[in-house]
């Protein structure tokens, strides 16, 4: 069996120290570690690029920063704002009604129970999960496209959808690198381990991958590895 400890700290050994200025996690605001903005900015970053999450949460933020404020912005404010993410008048909508639901229902406060947010519109396991990890931590393994692209070409796993990594993931990784596992996987995806033509000749892991060992020979990326 992989060792998944071993993989990722090969992966965090390769990425972690470069220079990457859209990572939200590594952005060193005020904002960064509360469980309100977490949650909010994790929406946006829906199907969105990282600087433009960045940029719409810092507005946003500057000038409405609690639930009780946003539930009570007018629609077409607030798309405006949101115009940097993609699909803002989705996301807008969809943050009103968090925002309303915090505010009247929860005294302004995000709860911590999975299943509870799971209730809420645009939240789901990944955006829950990187809630309780970021916002609360929390243990919790918070699966987007590239932990899950990453484990299944790996071979860490076989499975179809991000949940089900997630959950096939809890099942051999120790509990204390699941926070891990989100924060070096996602800058490894967008660093090494890309959606299209992969870096396979400079990856770290790149002997231990079953896509890589699975190349044909004359594979230009197996070449260039092998020297």
């Amino acid at each position: 069996m992989k060792q998944i400890s071993t993989l990722l700290t090969k992966m965090k050994d390769q990425v972690m120290d470069e220079a990457y200025p859209g990572a939200m996690q590594h952005i060193d605001v005020a904002w960064a570690r509360d469980p309100f903005h977490v949650l909010i900015s994790t929406v946006l970053s829906q199907r969105t690029r990282d600087q433009s999450t960045y940029k719409a949460s810092k507005s946003l933020f500057a000038r409405f920063n609690s639930p009780a404020a946003i539930s009570s912005v007018d629609m077409e404010e607030l798309t405006k704002i949101l115009s940097p993410v993609g699909f803002p008048r989705a996301k807008a909508k969809a943050i009103k009604e968090i925002s309303r639901r915090l505010h009247e229902d929860f005294d302004d406060q995000v709860p911590s129970d999975m299943e509870v947010l799971l209730t809420f519109p645009m939240i789901g396991r990944k955006t829950a999960n990187c809630v309780l990890s970021y916002g609360f931590d929390i243990p919790a393994i918070c699966v987007d496209t590239h932990v899950h692209r990453i484990s299944n070409r790996i071979g860490l796993v076989m499975t179809k959808s991000p949940d089900g990594t997630e959950l096939a993931l809890k099942e051999i990784a120790p509990k204390e690198i699941w926070r891990d596992i989100n924060a070096v996987m996602v800058r490894f995806g967008q660093q090494i381990c890309l959606p299209i033509r992969p870096r396979c000749e400079i990856c770290s892991v790149n002997a231990e991958c079953d896509f890589f060992l699975a190349l044909p020979a004359d594979d230009v990326r197996k070449k260039q590895w092998s020297g």
